[in-house]
């Protein structure tokens, strides 16, 4: 590839971004488009819109640039919690490393590999890229001790701020665990994995197990239970109030006569004075027999302090592992509630085969990555597909096979991976859904790396592969000889993943067109209810980590890639920051557990760059290069190990003096009441049926209340008429449960 088929990706690119990014300046200023544009807004403070024509509408502008850039990492944490900062602070510190790798490799480094070799120099914009690579230096040269120079450098850089945005997000995590308001889920420990017994319930061995062995600290449990048509119901049953709630409540009487009753109707009405009869046909004494029958293996058990729950869930139970089993709970909208009713004995199993089935997609995927391959060798595409070589002779077309479709071909089949991997995270049984998306973070990570980087680095052919994997001694060499010649794929691949996505992250797409259908086809005037989104950290993080491992093998290697690695780092900054203000909702917090995937995903990034290294100077006969790339992997691994000595622990267990403390300080305001009525009705499976139901131990039933609610506060259990008719739906999940 030369520099007018990168020219040609670059421009390709720029214009979708430019496009899209002044659409959306646009169309974030129609009202219509605000379940769009601004959800978190819609979710937080409902309100009616006011749609008058207004020309300045239709003009580009930069206003939302402005905003996104002035916004503090205060206001992120208000808005989107620590989860929201932490993924800023990679954009931040992708930026900061990047800069300073720019500034020594751009201006010491790429003179020297464009005049490694004694050659005479075409024009600027038919050179080929390989002459900017570390390729073009010829063996022996003096001057690659600029490259193990600036090795050093970007090493150290990236040691030193990894370590202070470390310290700095282990500092905010801590912060998070001390002052957030009393949660839930640090009194409540989840049970699973409860022995079975002819004589008992499992709810009865739980209150026994707890009270014999935690007697000063067991407060209650709340056990679960099958998912299945009760689950089903309650979604109908919260769809068909989302329906009903967007009606007008104040509707006009008709005059016509009503074909069921003879009446005039309302087309909404609440009927409050039925609300007795449901609750006592209700009973706890009608519905215990069957709730017992469908009781799972595991419960939710509540205690007075969160010591006793980190004591509880981190001690081992039973001398039997696999019974007994605890862990802290997940906060209650973080819950994924059909996963608890799995047996705790077929976890390591789904684990195993999901594992499997990941791997077994990975090489699948070699296919389409093998492709992709052949599209960049035009010699080779030629000489299988005779009929092309008059079209690929033509030079444009040349310039737009080999500069911009491989790229985007690969980008196309890698849609399917994240909800192929969330899918292998939800078979694995993970009880929250932040663990789930971590998990499926986790395994996204791999693959792009894996089918991304080393399978496009050493791959021609599927025969050339499982060559190259048969000598694992050869793997550095053959990673330092293929590294330079495929940064060209990479920076194409750079302009195409990471600008245009972020182009059509800020746009929406998809639930653009759903808006656009919704209200001019189904003429659906009323916003969704249902149109919050959470944050992409699935897709978004690997993406992130990729690049950077990119630029981190790239930089000293072929450090052209490194410019278009720096706009797209900025291009995030901004897009991800508006995305987080305005676009999505943040329902269940981490903690900030991502940033250990992001430090371990970077210290291999650099570990991998330093051994690529070590192979080109050992290729190119530098000795002294060589020698001193050695003990830079060593204080790099060493680097490691302190940071997992130093911080990892905060972010796999909390402290016991914050723990205290914070018991302390709850004894002391008199908190304790009111966190244990919270505790009762916290983790409710079925929030149509009273949880009265499925609690036990010391716990109290509650009244319900009985105050008039106005139409738009109902719960989906409420009672409602339609047309004449009264819809039952609470009685109706009674009878079916």
């Amino acid at each position: 590839m030369d520099i007018t088929a990168l020219l040609t990706s670059s421009g390709i690119n720029i214009a979708i971004c430019v496009v899209l990014l002044s659409l959306y300046s646009v169309l974030r200023k129609k009202p219509s488009n605000a379940s769009v544009y601004f959800t978190r807004r819609l979710v937080s403070e409902p309100v009616k819109r006011n749609d008058p024509f207004c020309l300045e509408r239709f003009v580009p502008s930069a206003s939302w640039i402005m905003r996104a850039w002035r916004a503090t990492d205060e206001e992120i944490l208000a808005v989107g919690g620590v989860d929201a900062v932490v993924f800023m602070r990679i954009v931040v510190f992708s930026i900061r490393v990047f800069t300073i790798a720019a500034i020594i490799c751009i201006f010491l480094v790429l003179p020297i590999n464009y005049y490694g070799q004694d050659m005479q120099h075409k024009q600027i914009h038919a050179e080929s890229l390989d002459v900017f690579t570390i390729g073009n230096v010829k063996e022996g040269s003096k001057w690659l001790w600029t490259h193990c120079l600036s090795l050093y450098v970007i090493s150290c850089s990236a040691c030193v701020l990894l370590y202070f945005e470390y310290k700095s997000i282990t500092k905010m995590r801590l912060a998070h665990i001390t002052g957030s308001p009393p949660n839930p889920s640090h009194f409540t420990v989840l049970v699973r994995g409860i022995p079975w017994s002819p004589d008992h319930s499992y709810s009865n061995s739980v209150e026994e197990f707890f009270s014999t062995y935690y007697p000063a600290s067991y407060v209650s449990h709340q056990m679960v239970y099958r998912a299945g048509t009760v689950d089903k119901l309650m979604k109908d049953a919260e769809q068909m109030y989302r329906m009903l709630k967007s009606i007008e409540p104040q509707c006009k009487e008709i005059s016509m006569p009503c074909c069921l009753c003879g009446g005039t109707t309302h087309s909404f009405k609440v009927l409050d004075n039925e609300a007795e009869s449901v609750k006592s046909k209700t009973s706890v004494d009608g519905l215990q027999p069957t709730q017992i029958e469908k009781e799972c293996p595991a419960a939710f058990v509540f205690v007075r302090t969160r010591y006793a729950a980190v004591v509880a869930a981190q001690v081992l139970q039973s001398s039997n592992p696999m019974l007994w089993v605890t862990q802290l709970a997940p906060e209650p909208h973080d819950v994924y509630w059909s996963n608890l009713s799995i047996p705790y004995k077929q976890v390591w199993l789904r684990k195993i085969a999901t594992l499997l089935g990941a791997i077994v997609f990975m090489f699948v995927f070699l296919v389409p990555v093998t492709f992709v391959q052949g599209l960049t060798q035009l010699n080779q595409l030629s000489h299988t597909f005779p009929f092309l070589k008059g079209i690929l002779n033509q030079k444009y077309m040349n310039q737009l096979v080999t500069g911009y479709l491989p790229s985007v071909i690969l980008i196309l089949f890698l849609y399917a991976v994240p909800p192929t991997m969330m899918l292998f995270s939800t078979m694995e049984g993970n009880v929250s859904r932040s663990e789930r998306k971590r998990s499926a973070c986790i395994k996204v990570l791999y693959f792009t790396i894996w089918n991304v980087f080393f399978v496009n680095v050493l791959s021609g052919s599927v025969i050339r592969q499982l060559s190259v994997f048969s000598s694992v001694r050869d793997i550095p060499t053959q990673l330092a000889k293929a590294v330079p010649t495929q940064a060209t794929f990479f920076t194409t691949y750079v302009l195409s993943s990471g600008w245009a996505s972020l182009s059509c992250e800020v746009i929406q797409l998809f639930a653009l067109l759903c808006n656009v259908f919704r209200k001019f086809v189904l003429r659906i005037k009323e916003e969704p209810s249902n149109c919050a989104l959470t944050f992409p950290h699935h897709t978004e993080i690997p993406r992130l980590l990729l690049f950077g491992l990119l630029g981190f093998t790239c930089s000293v290697m072929a450090p052209l890639i490194l410019p278009f690695l720096l706009v797209y780092f900025f291009l995030a900054f901004l897009v991800y920051r508006n995305q987080i203000l305005h676009v999505y909702v943040s329902k269940y917090e981490s903690g900030g557990q991502f940033w250990p995937i992001v430090h371990n995903t970077t210290i291999f990034s650099l570990v991998l760059t330093q051994i690529i290294a070590l192979g080109v100077f050992g290729i190119k006969r530098a000795s002294i290069a060589s020698g001193f790339t050695i003990p830079l992997i060593l204080f790099t691994l060493l680097f490691n190990e302190y940071c997992r000595q130093r911080f990892s622990p905060v972010f796999k267990r909390s402290p016991a003096q914050v723990l205290i403390e914070m018991d302390r300080q709850d004894e002391r305001w008199g908190r304790g009441e009111e966190i244990y009525n919270q505790l009762r009705s916290a983790y409710c499976q079925y929030p149509l049926i009273s949880c009265d139901l499925s609690t036990a131990g010391n716990t109290s039933h509650h009244k319900d209340k009985e105050s008039s609610q106005d139409p738009e506060s109902l719960k989906p259990g409420m009672i409602v008429r339609v047309l004449g008719g009264s819809f039952h739906y609470k009685q109706l999940v009674i009878d079916r449960i």
